[in-house]
């Protein structure tokens, strides 16, 4: 086993240097870190029934491009979070 030297400080200077050091590096990793969420698909059935319009508004508003629709074999799927941010606030 290799043995270091720490010349001029002190084993308490030293444990101060290294909480600094370790709590820096975290407070990098928490600003940095996201955790990662599944996303969540929704057919155009639930789409309609979440923003309560007909399935016919869904299509029409995946034609002009305010829903994009994604697709599996037959199945046509909207991202979730995508359709909540499609919903805007109107100014009075």
């Amino acid at each position: 086993m290799t043995q270091i030297q720490f010349v001029g400080t002190t084993p308490h200077a030293l444990a101060e240097l290294l909480n600094e050091t370790v709590k820096t590096q975290l407070e990098d990793l928490k600003k940095n870190f996201q955790t990662k969420e599944p996303t969540t698909y929704l057919t155009r059935h639930e789409v309609a029934e979440l923003i309560q319009v007909d399935k016919s508004t869904i299509h029409n508003l995946t034609i002009k491009g305010t829903l994009i629709k994604y697709q599996i074999g037959g199945r046509v799927l909207y991202k979730r979070h995508e359709v909540e941010a499609a919903i805007v606030k109107l100014d009075k």
